[in-house]
Protein backbone atom coordinates (compact mmCIF):
# COMPACT_ATOMS: atom_id res chain seq x y z
CA UNK A 1 0.00 0.00 0.00
CA UNK A 2 1.12 3.77 -1.20
CA UNK A 3 2.50 5.77 1.75
CA UNK A 4 -0.11 8.93 2.07
CA UNK A 5 1.94 12.16 1.76
CA UNK A 6 1.14 14.73 3.78
CA UNK A 7 0.66 18.59 2.58
CA UNK A 8 2.60 21.95 3.95
CA UNK A 9 -0.88 22.41 5.29
CA UNK A 10 -1.82 19.43 6.78
CA UNK A 11 1.62 19.62 8.26
CA UNK A 12 0.89 23.24 9.91
CA UNK A 13 -2.24 22.25 11.14
CA UNK A 14 -3.45 25.22 8.71
CA UNK A 15 -6.95 24.80 6.96
CA UNK A 16 -7.55 27.89 5.04
CA UNK A 17 -7.58 31.84 5.39
CA UNK A 18 -10.60 33.03 6.79
CA UNK A 19 -12.14 36.79 6.55
CA UNK A 20 -9.79 37.85 9.76
CA UNK A 21 -7.36 35.27 9.60
CA UNK A 22 -5.62 31.93 9.36
CA UNK A 23 -8.25 28.81 10.52
CA UNK A 24 -6.14 25.88 12.08
CA UNK A 25 -6.79 22.64 14.07
CA UNK A 26 -6.79 24.74 16.88
CA UNK A 27 -9.47 27.48 15.95
CA UNK A 28 -9.13 30.97 14.50
CA UNK A 29 -5.56 32.88 14.54
CA UNK A 30 -5.87 36.53 13.68
CA UNK A 31 -2.92 38.96 13.27
CA UNK A 32 -2.19 42.60 13.90
CA UNK A 33 0.56 44.13 12.86
CA UNK A 34 2.67 46.71 15.21
CA UNK A 35 4.24 49.52 13.56
CA UNK A 36 7.87 49.30 16.46
CA UNK A 37 9.23 52.04 17.72
CA UNK A 38 12.54 53.19 17.50
CA UNK A 39 13.40 53.42 21.35
CA UNK A 40 16.88 54.27 20.72
CA UNK A 41 16.02 57.90 19.94
CA UNK A 42 13.20 58.08 22.63
CA UNK A 43 14.18 59.25 26.25
CA UNK A 44 14.05 56.77 29.36
CA UNK A 45 10.59 58.36 30.34
CA UNK A 46 9.07 57.51 27.19
CA UNK A 47 10.49 54.01 26.76
CA UNK A 48 9.09 53.46 30.85
CA UNK A 49 5.89 54.89 29.81
CA UNK A 50 5.46 52.40 26.16
CA UNK A 51 6.28 49.26 28.78
CA UNK A 52 3.94 50.46 31.08
CA UNK A 53 1.09 50.74 28.15
CA UNK A 54 1.98 47.66 26.89
CA UNK A 55 1.87 45.57 31.02
CA UNK A 56 -1.79 46.96 30.57
CA UNK A 57 -2.86 45.81 27.50
CA UNK A 58 -1.74 42.58 28.35
CA UNK A 59 -3.20 42.46 31.96
CA UNK A 60 -6.56 43.62 29.83
CA UNK A 61 -5.88 41.28 27.23
CA UNK A 62 -4.26 38.13 28.58
CA UNK A 63 -4.98 35.95 25.65
CA UNK A 64 -2.78 38.10 23.09
CA UNK A 65 0.64 36.53 22.20
CA UNK A 66 3.57 38.73 21.35
CA UNK A 67 5.37 37.87 17.90
CA UNK A 68 8.64 39.38 16.63
CA UNK A 69 10.29 38.48 13.67
CA UNK A 70 13.37 39.66 11.67
CA UNK A 71 11.57 41.59 8.88
CA UNK A 72 14.64 40.91 6.64
CA UNK A 73 16.79 38.18 5.77
CA UNK A 74 18.51 36.26 8.06
CA UNK A 75 22.33 36.48 6.55
CA UNK A 76 24.10 33.43 8.94
CA UNK A 77 24.11 30.65 6.58
CA UNK A 78 25.88 32.52 3.71
CA UNK A 79 28.18 33.90 6.17
CA UNK A 80 28.68 30.01 7.18
CA UNK A 81 29.02 29.00 4.12
CA UNK A 82 31.22 31.91 2.99
CA UNK A 83 33.62 31.16 5.72
CA UNK A 84 33.79 27.47 5.09
CA UNK A 85 35.03 28.29 1.60
CA UNK A 86 37.91 30.57 2.77
CA UNK A 87 38.98 27.62 4.47
CA UNK A 88 38.73 25.54 1.63
CA UNK A 89 40.62 27.84 -1.03
CA UNK A 90 44.04 27.89 -1.88
CA UNK A 91 44.37 31.45 -3.74
CA UNK A 92 45.07 33.86 -1.05
CA UNK A 93 43.19 36.58 -3.27
CA UNK A 94 40.32 34.70 -3.50
CA UNK A 95 40.31 33.83 0.33
CA UNK A 96 40.85 37.99 0.22
CA UNK A 97 37.52 38.19 -2.00
CA UNK A 98 35.57 35.70 0.06
CA UNK A 99 36.49 37.82 3.79
CA UNK A 100 35.52 40.81 2.24
CA UNK A 101 32.14 38.96 1.28
CA UNK A 102 31.75 38.50 4.64
CA UNK A 103 32.72 41.45 6.11
CA UNK A 104 29.97 43.09 3.95
CA UNK A 105 27.68 40.82 5.00
CA UNK A 106 28.56 41.83 8.73
CA UNK A 107 27.86 45.13 7.95
CA UNK A 108 24.76 44.48 6.08
CA UNK A 109 23.04 42.61 8.90
CA UNK A 110 24.35 45.19 11.56
CA UNK A 111 22.60 47.99 9.71
CA UNK A 112 19.45 45.83 9.10
CA UNK A 113 19.16 44.13 12.53
CA UNK A 114 17.30 46.66 13.50
CA UNK A 115 14.37 45.63 11.00
CA UNK A 116 11.76 43.71 13.06
CA UNK A 117 8.26 43.61 12.65
CA UNK A 118 5.75 42.69 15.46
CA UNK A 119 2.44 41.16 15.76
CA UNK A 120 0.06 40.73 18.21
CA UNK A 121 -1.73 36.88 17.86
CA UNK A 122 -5.24 36.99 19.26
CA UNK A 123 -7.13 33.52 19.13
CA UNK A 124 -10.60 33.93 18.38
CA UNK A 125 -12.83 31.60 20.96
CA UNK A 126 -16.11 30.47 19.71
CA UNK A 127 -19.14 32.60 18.59
CA UNK A 128 -20.93 34.13 15.66
CA UNK A 129 -18.43 35.51 12.80
CA UNK A 130 -20.84 39.30 14.05
CA UNK A 131 -19.54 38.43 17.39
CA UNK A 132 -16.15 37.73 16.50
CA UNK A 133 -15.64 40.58 13.83
CA UNK A 134 -16.75 42.96 16.86
CA UNK A 135 -14.60 41.97 19.35
CA UNK A 136 -11.72 41.96 16.85
CA UNK A 137 -12.61 45.90 16.31
CA UNK A 138 -12.69 46.68 19.98
CA UNK A 139 -9.28 44.86 20.42
CA UNK A 140 -7.77 46.84 17.24
CA UNK A 141 -8.86 50.03 19.50
CA UNK A 142 -7.55 48.47 22.37
CA UNK A 143 -4.01 48.47 21.03
CA UNK A 144 -3.77 51.60 19.26
CA UNK A 145 -5.85 53.64 22.40
CA UNK A 146 -2.58 52.48 24.50
CA UNK A 147 -0.17 54.04 21.91
CA UNK A 148 0.92 51.45 19.68
CA UNK A 149 0.00 51.93 15.60
CA UNK A 150 -1.61 48.86 15.17
CA UNK A 151 -3.59 47.57 11.99
CA UNK A 152 -5.04 44.13 11.56
CA UNK A 153 -2.74 41.68 9.19
CA UNK A 154 -4.41 40.96 6.04
CA UNK A 155 -3.89 37.43 3.98
CA UNK A 156 -0.88 39.06 1.93
CA UNK A 157 0.64 40.02 5.36
CA UNK A 158 -0.06 36.64 7.05
CA UNK A 159 1.63 34.61 3.53
CA UNK A 160 4.84 37.35 3.99
CA UNK A 161 5.09 36.25 7.82
CA UNK A 162 4.41 32.81 7.34
CA UNK A 163 7.10 32.23 3.96
CA UNK A 164 9.76 34.27 5.91
CA UNK A 165 9.10 31.96 9.47
CA UNK A 166 9.56 28.85 7.47
CA UNK A 167 12.59 29.93 5.36
CA UNK A 168 11.01 31.66 2.53
CA UNK A 169 13.47 34.42 2.35
CA UNK A 170 11.72 37.48 -0.12
CA UNK A 171 9.33 40.49 0.32
CA UNK A 172 7.02 38.86 -2.12
CA UNK A 173 4.52 36.33 -0.43
CA UNK A 174 4.27 33.13 -1.69
CA UNK A 175 1.65 32.02 -4.65
CA UNK A 176 -1.55 30.51 -3.15
CA UNK A 177 -0.87 27.56 -5.58
CA UNK A 178 2.65 26.38 -6.63
CA UNK A 179 3.21 27.74 -10.45
CA UNK A 180 0.14 30.17 -10.32
CA UNK A 181 2.01 33.45 -11.94
CA UNK A 182 3.59 30.73 -14.38
CA UNK A 183 -0.51 29.40 -15.49
CA UNK A 184 -1.55 32.87 -15.80
CA UNK A 185 1.29 33.75 -17.95
CA UNK A 186 1.36 31.43 -20.22
CA UNK A 187 -2.31 29.89 -20.69
CA UNK A 188 -4.24 30.77 -23.69
CA UNK A 189 -7.88 30.78 -23.36
CA UNK A 190 -9.91 28.57 -26.28
CA UNK A 191 -11.59 31.03 -28.07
Amino acid sequence: MAKKQNSTKELLGVRHFTRNGLQTDHGELVFFRVQPSNLSVLSEESVTVKIRRLMQLLSVQPDLEIICTDARENFEQVKLSLGRKTEREQNPKIQQLLRKDRKFLDDIQLKMSTAREFLFCYRVGNGSEEQSFATLNRLEKQINDQGFDCKRADKKDIKRFLSRYFGYLTEEPPEDVDGENAIRRWFIPET
